[in-house]
């Protein structure tokens, strides 16, 4: 088999698993929020580090990208209804703490001992997602804060857009409002700026601001007519009335 069909075969595997468990695990941070929007930039990310060749597979990160595969399978793991007994050979979990935990202790395993790797900064997306699921805002934010900083700026405008979510949500409003005009004026494949300024003009909205949440979504409607984004923006104004 040629070497670039076991490199693309190696790199659809691990996708297969990534989007799935995504499209699960976005959710957290937008729980006051658009949902639809930021779930699909989390997908979109993944879809980029995946077909973008962002995974160097030497024989240490292909090794840190299938740990970080189980991983994330850990995050799809079903739970059991209360007072089910686990199944023998059947992975379950009680409850989405319990869950959330145990992938918590995988991805922090993939950043001590793949340091270096661009699947450790994958593996610390996931850190700041399962630190917010069990209400760690402080460790969440020092995790997503070290994503947003490295050099790919696909990763981090989502880890920036996590981070925002997280402020919203912890009433700091000030600094969530910053990071989201940041997204809007530099927009990536992974956040665009439509995405970004749905977030802010939600933010607005739960923050008792409805000027500014009204002025941005005439924004959106004005500059996306007929598409998804433009018909929610819409709907978010006939609320405003």
């Amino acid at each position: 088999m040629r070497a670039e069909t076991r490199h693309q075969l190696k790199q659809d595997a691990f996708s297969r698993v990534t989007l799935g468990a995504a499209e699960k695990t976005a959710h957290w941070s937008v729980e006051h929020r658009n949902t639809l929007a930021v779930a699909g930039a989390a997908v979109v990310v993944i879809v980029a580090v995946v077909l973008g060749g962002w995974y160097y597979l030497s024989a240490q990160d292909e090794q840190a990208s299938f740990d970080l595969s189980q991983a994330v399978r850990t995050l799809d793991t079903p739970l059991r209804p209360a007072g089910t007994p686990a199944q023998p050979d059947v992975p379950s979990f009680t409850s989405a703490k319990e869950r959330s935990e145990a992938a918590k202790k995988q991805f922090q395993a993939i950043t001590d001992k793949y340091p270096h790797t661009r699947t450790a900064d994958m593996a610390r997306y996931f850190l700041g997602v399962t630190s917010a699921t069990a209400g760690d805002n402080a460790a969440a934010e020092n995790n997503f804060k070290a994503v947003a900083s490295t050099g790919n700026k696909e990763l981090a405008s989502v880890a920036k857009l996590a981070l925002a979510a997280l402020y919203g949500n912890s009433n700091r409003t000030k600094d969530a409002v910053a990071l989201y005009q940041e997204l809007i004026n530099k927009p990536t494949a992974s956040v665009s700026k439509v995405t970004a300024q749905l977030q802010l003009a939600e933010l607005y909205q739960t923050s008792n601001q409805p000027l500014d949440a009204k002025r941005i979504y005439e924004q959106i409607k004005k500059d996306n007519p007929s598409t998804e984004a433009g018909q929610l923006a819409t709907q978010k104004l006939a609320e405003l009335k």
